[in-house]
């Protein structure tokens, strides 16, 4: 599609100005956490807790997290001939997001192939392209058991308080829960989207209705399950706060089966098509050892921008991988800047085009259009959220030039001087970003010497491949910090948790007590990360407020490794054999 000067100019002040009426002065501090008074929309209402004996015992290692990201470690860890191995995680089970998000209609929007990890080793094939909830959360449960993790695994319980004790090379390891144990190893797989987040709106505590979050939702008062049929709410005004990922997947249903629904909506979506169906018979066909592997490889290797004979995936995340490219990593493609940006405007001008050809009322049509960049926000999928507005039960509120919602009554929503009266308040306000882990502050964690990992860490993050730090022997985390970025984040994780299982098979076969990057491997490393990281502040500053640029506030710092994830697994295959592991303090 080719574009004149006037049309350029005309889609950037029209991104400036839609930017410009949803910022805020306040940025992430709108948001609350689910804690203190509010803390009741964070209980687990699938898993009762029990009360149990504190644990004081002694484990070869750790893993704080029960979700893929845990699962692949300990998983890895079993490979690398670990025995006693202890998952602990504040759900009831394993699945992490999975395992809180069982909201209906929700799937994933990355292929099952490519998203579910190890499922060749469990011998398993997922039945739709994009899987269900709870078929991937039953997968998540599947690999605890193939991997033997339940053995010795807590959970509702929260790791508060790592220390090292150089003597004896392990980790005191201390718990909400009153225990205190010792472990070799701790890896860190905590995630970065765990904890619910509800908007800090005036009033919201007095709203006489019912509420829920999204990540906890309440099939008691619903009906219903995962598949839809809220037959409960039948009879009910319901509001859904929210209209990101989330809310593209729930809004459906609750379209379809409410009396009324409002659809409160400060930033639309971007919202492609879908297709989901089940998986196709020429998969089937071509399961075979490797070939998990082989889409993987081949999915991620398109939407960073590589080099593929063939696209195995064909979906719409493959169809705009030079976009993607462009906010993941930083690095050129062949494409210039300014073809990049006009490729970027040919696809979201089909976005939009695509909301005229669905809804009928042109006044609607415009609300649901979203004037911003391919990557300003996660891109979403869906064949009926914007037919659901087409139904006559259903409204949008927009409140973008309003700042948002201006307050909650005792009987509804209020937006500038409209009441919208509701029975039941559902808020798709998704996660808190990266309170989890070491760098939430809620886990203190103590090196040799008693140093404070955030000591070590005063003048800028010091890593050694973003997985270890000088002074915290045998601790691992999980992350983007230090490394590596994808729409599919399973595969980042996986790349990490063969990692750390390599380097723990190493230290097993040396006899060696501890794994540490000596500081000079630590200054080297962040050398090449301050060299090659992704410049994506100017992109995210131009951005509309969303979580990916810190509500229209983006840091000004990228921390990953902006040659991609295909030269970043590279590199750590090539530092395993080339000689490079001697740069790690095994046993001084």
């Amino acid at each position: 599609m080719a574009f004149t000067p006037h049309e350029i100019e005309s889609l950037r002040a029209r991104y400036r100005t839609e930017r410009d009426r949803r910022a805020r002065p306040d940025g992430g501090s709108q948001y609350r956490p689910t804690t203190g008074e509010f803390g009741f929309y964070a209980t687990d209402p699938w898993t009762e807790r029990v009360e149990r004996e504190a644990v004081t015992d002694r484990v070869d290692a750790t893993v704080v997290g029960g979700g893929f990201g845990g699962l692949l470690s300990g998983a890895r860890l079993r490979q690398a001939g670990l025995q006693d191995l202890r998952m602990i995680d504040e759900a009831g089970d394993f699945g992490g997001t999975w395992y809180w998000n069982r909201y209906p209609g929700i799937h994933c929007d990355i292929e099952a192939t490519v998203y579910m990890p190890l499922l060749e080793e469990v011998g398993y094939v997922p039945k739709w392209r994009y899987a269900p909830g709870d078929e991937i959360r039953q997968h998540a449960v599947a690999i605890a058991k193939r991997f033997d993790l339940y053995q010795h695994a807590l959970f509702h319980t929260k790791v508060t308080d790592l220390r090292w004790d150089d003597d004896a090379a392990e980790w005191t390891v201390t718990t909400d829960r009153g225990d205190v144990f010792r472990s070799r190893y701790v890896v860190l797989s905590s995630g970065l989207l765990t904890q619910a987040k509800l908007p800090g709106i005036p009033g919201i505590a007095e709203f006489g209705g019912h509420t829920f979050h999204t990540s906890r939702w309440d099939y008691a008062y619903t009906g219903g399950d995962q598949t839809g049929g809220l037959t409960g709410l039948a009879d009910k005004r319901v509001a859904v706060v929210g209209t990101g990922a989330t809310a593209i997947q729930v809004v459906p249903h609750l379209g379809r089966d409410a009396q009324h629904l409002y659809v409160f909506q400060r930033t639309p979506s971007s919202v492609d098509v879908r297709d989901n169906r089940p998986t196709d018979q020429a998969i089937l066909d071509r399961v075979r050892p490797g070939w998990q592997r082989e889409r993987m490889d081949n999915f991620l290797t398109v939407v960073t921008g590589g080099q593929a004979d063939v696209d195995l995936i064909d979906d719409r995340w493959t169809a705009t991988a030079k976009l993607q490219r462009t906010f993941l990593a930083g690095t050129p493609t062949e494409l210039t800047e300014e073809q990049l940006e006009l490729a970027d405007f040919a696809t979201m001008n089909d976005i939009r085009a695509r909301v005229d050809e669905v809804i009928t009322d042109p006044a609607v049509a415009e609300m649901l259009k979203p004037w911003y960049r391919y990557m300003c926000k996660r891109p979403t999928f869906s064949d009926e959220y914007l037919p659901t507005f087409n139904r006559a039960n259903v409204t949008l509120v927009d409140t973008s030039g309003h700042g948002g919602i201006t307050r909650m009554t005792p009987t509804g929503i209020v937006v500038g001087d409209t009441e919208y009266e509701v029975d039941c308040v559902v808020f798709a306000t998704g996660f808190e970003v990266g309170i989890s882990g070491i760098l939430s502050g809620n886990l203190q964690v103590y090196g040799r010497g008693g140093k404070h990992i955030f000591e070590h860490w005063a003048n800028g993050f010091r890593t050694l491949h973003g997985f270890t730090s000088h002074g915290f022997p045998n601790l691992f985390q999980l992350g983007p910090l230090h490394n590596a970025r994808a729409v599919n984040f399973v595969h980042i994780l996986d790349e990490q948790a063969i990692h750390i299982g390599a380097l723990v098979d190493a230290a097993e076969k040396r006899g060696a007590r501890r794994i540490e990057p000596t500081l000079e491997a630590e200054d080297a490393w962040s050398a090449t990360i301050d060299a090659t990281a992704a410049d994506s502040y100017r992109f995210q500053s131009e951005c509309t407020p969303g979580y990916y640029n810190n509500e229209g506030n983006p840091l000004p710092l990228n921390v990953s490794f902006g040659p991609g994830p295909i030269a970043f697994h590279e590199l750590l295959r090539t530092w395993r054999t080339d000689g490079s592991l001697e740069q790690l303090l095994w046993n001084d």
